[in-house]
């Protein structure tokens, strides 16, 4: 027999406590019949917002597929930064997610100057859920248009006496403002606010004049003639709002091919096991299936985005480095 040397000793003592560590904590990562607890959800952005509403219709027909509860835990500020940094410091469990957006896992990386996480290597792209549409939405008590052309005339004719109004810095409906006023030559001040609902009340107080906000968000004040949709900012007409034009339909300079929607989706922290990551994956698509979820969300003027988590990762790739073009265009920076 060989004897061991000290040193030795010391070196295998060390590898076998690193292995008691870590095998009971891979094994919990990946446990075969995940999940065994409620999953959380944390929220990007406050209660009553557009990522909140999908969030709330998809909480309880996922908690069934996935057989616990799924906790829904606000942690908004920041355009979602907060939220973000939060899960990507988190245990890779598959127990707790972020409910990102194309701003928290996009632009937000182009805009803010000083971030603690890196949006793609510090996470793992789970699913997407949907493409939001947002539309240009007016109170003609505070600038009387029909049509997005006159709505530009207006604005051109009066540099820098319209607001606008966003649901944060860097979020989608901020995002969709800013590249339509640089593409547009528009000057125009951005009037931030905390949350969907703020920022809503704000243009129906006439504080601001317009906003680009989510359809969903939009519609019952609109059917109730509280607001005017000039032009959605999307490649297509949306479904739910058939009658209002693209903005790309304007024929506008500097409108063609204008497409400035956003997604909605599922991240988990970097490490969490594939198999945790395929099975939620498929649990979200067996929802967004359902013919009562789809409905729902499509009418409320939502497009289904179903990928696979290898193709999400392409997606959030691409969205991020096109953004940091919108960005730069518009020369839109935050501390």
């Amino acid at each position: 027999m060989i004897p061991i040397q000290p040193r030795s000793l010391l070196r295998h003592a060390v590898v076998a406590a690193t292995a008691a560590v870590l095998l009971p904590l891979a094994q919990a990562q990946a446990p075969a019949d995940w999940p065994q607890h409620p999953v959380t959800v944390v929220m990007t952005f406050p209660a009553g917002s557009g990522v909140d509403v999908v969030a709330r219709t998809l909480q309880e027909p996922l908690g069934k597929v996935l057989g616990q509860p799924v906790v829904i835990d606000y942690k908004p500020g920041a355009a979602g930064n907060i939220a973000s940094e939060y899960v990507a410091r988190a245990r890779p469990d598959g127990y707790t997610v972020v409910f990102g957006t194309a701003a928290t896992h996009g632009s937000n990386a182009a805009l803010y100057k000083k971030m603690s996480f890196d949006v793609e290597t510090d996470f793992v792209p789970v699913t997407p859920i949907l493409d939001v549409s947002n539309v240009l939405t007016i109170n003609p008590d505070v600038i009387n248009v029909k049509t997005l052309k006159e709505f530009v005339e207006v604005v051109k004719a009066n540099p820098g006496k319209f607001n606008y109004a966003s649901t944060g810095n860097g979020t989608g409906t901020h995002m969709a403002f800013a590249e339509f006023n640089s593409r547009l030559g528009l000057n125009m001040a951005h009037v931030p606010y905390k949350g969907g609902p703020e920022a809503m009340t704000a243009v129906l107080k006439g504080e601001t004049c317009c906003i680009m906000n989510q359809v969903q968000t939009v519609l019952t004040q609109y059917k109730a003639g509280k607001v005017r949709l000039l032009g959605v900012t999307t490649a297509k007409r949306v479904a739910a709002i058939q009658e209002v034009p693209t903005i790309a339909e304007s024929g506008l300079p500097g409108a063609g091919g204008f497409d400035s929607s956003t997604w909605f989706a599922l991240f988990a922290p970097k490490g969490t096991d594939p198999k945790v990551v395929a099975r939620l994956n498929g649990a979200v698509r067996t929802v967004l299936e359902t013919p009562e979820i789809r409905g729902k969300l499509e009418s409320a003027g939502n497009t289904i985005r179903i990928e696979t988590p290898e193709q999400f990762r392409q997606t959030v790739h691409a969205n991020r480095a096109k953004w940091a073009d919108v960005v730069k265009a518009a020369n839109v920076t935050i501390d």
